[in-house]
């Protein structure tokens, strides 16, 4: 069934062991790992960037499904680098394409505000967004639908991450969404504030644990690179090239948490505003309209 839908106006000691041994699937003996840990984690929703066919996302509904209610919410298509954009110049279908599993001509913000005012019955308790193939690091966050989708969740003061697999080749889907599981587990012991969400990516190889990291400043030099069609006219590809001599060394960076094989978890707020900045200019307003009665005069 197709349906159009309009939008209007840190590291602990022994912690990488506590997460499982990341060779295999982890399994607890422990009577203190049962369901009753996520007891409270009801409804869970899943989202992506990377399309409602990718492993990414069918490893969380495999690994959330044993202890929630689980509602696939995802594009029809990869959305990749779509930011946190919305789609308001033409309707946005959707398609029911399995059980509790929905397929949107849209954007993963788009996803998430279609599944919380339109296709869930209640609110969730939790949103995840991912798995995503490849790295959100840095200031390409700025740029991810992985973590717009949790920064969504996040404006309806709904509790959310955005996971990642900080390579391209090296695609443990099954190991990073236990992961997950017991992330959220976490979560639901220890809420976080209102506002914040977390952006959560696991290196390739051996994991030495967690570390909880802020975004990295490594210069990642954007690329327009110019072609030509059959006829002669221009188009242009957009790419990315890693600028080496400006490399951030900070070990509490995203970055080096995953270069040093720890999986990075950065708490993100979704209020930008930068108070510290705005007590140093907080005489500005008084500058400038004199300035601006000077200039009338």
């Amino acid at each position: 069934m197709l349906e159009s839908v309009w939008f209007r106006d840190v590291a602990q000691p022994g912690s990488a062991h506590a997460w499982g041994a990341w060779g295999r699937r982890f399994k607890s003996s422990r009577p203190d790992h049962s369901s009753l840990e996520t007891s409270q984690l009801a409804r869970v929703l899943l989202t992506n960037d990377d399309g409602i066919h990718s492993p990414g996302i069918i490893a969380l509904e495999n690994a959330f499904s044993q202890l929630a209610d689980v509602t696939v919410v995802a594009p029809n298509r990869e959305m990749s680098a779509t930011s946190h954009s919305l789609t308001i110049h033409r309707p946005v279908r959707y398609e029911e394409v399995g059980s509790h599993k929905f397929a949107v001509d849209g954007t993963p913000a788009d996803c998430v505000l279609l599944a919380l005012n339109y296709l869930l019955p209640a609110k969730p308790d939790l949103v995840v967004s991912g798995i995503n193939k490849g790295p959100n690091l840095g200031r390409d966050i700025g740029y991810s639908g992985t973590v717009a989708a949790a920064i969504e969740a996040a404006y309806h003061d709904i509790p959310a991450f955005a996971i990642s697999l900080a390579t391209r080749t090296e695609l443990r889907f099954e190991e990073a969404a236990q992961f997950a599981v017991s992330l959220a587990s976490k979560m639901q012991n220890e809420p976080l504030a209102a506002g914040i969400l977390l952006n959560v990516n696991v290196p390739p190889g051996e994991i030495r644990g967690m570390r909880i990291t802020h975004q990295g400043r490594r210069n990642i030099q954007n690329l327009v690179i110019e072609e030509r069609d059959p006829r002669g006219r221009k188009y242009f590809w957009f790419d990315q090239r890693f600028d080496s001599s400006q490399t951030d060394d900070d070990p509490a960076s995203d970055y080096a948490a995953i270069a040093a094989h720890y999986v990075s978890i950065t708490p993100i707020e979704v209020d930008r505003t930068g108070y510290g900045l705005a007590e140093n200019i907080a005489h500005w307003p008084d500058s400038l309209s004199k300035e601006k009665v000077e200039q009338v005069s």
